[in-house]
């Protein structure tokens, strides 16, 4: 069977699914995954050099707000 963001087992009820994938360098960017959408991605072209967050509502599941944070540059 398939489950949500692709992992291993299902979630249970009355919880939400999410999955975070590390990005490799400047190679192969981050993703986030919550609740069977892909938040942030190179290919939702929203994400950046350093800590990637997703504000998400804890009731609703709504994506509020995304942002980059680069640790690098200060």
């Amino acid at each position: 069977p398939q489950h949500e963001c692709g992992n291993r087992k299902s979630c249970p009820r009355d919880h939400f699914a999410f999955r975070l994938i590390s990005g490799a360098a400047n190679v192969v960017g981050p993703s986030i995954c919550f609740n069977d959408q892909i938040l942030m991605s190179n290919v939702r072209n929203n994400i950046g050099r350093g800590l990637n967050i997703a504000l998400v509502n804890g009731t609703t599941g709504q994506l509020l707000r995304t942002g980059a944070f680069d640790m690098y540059s200060g």
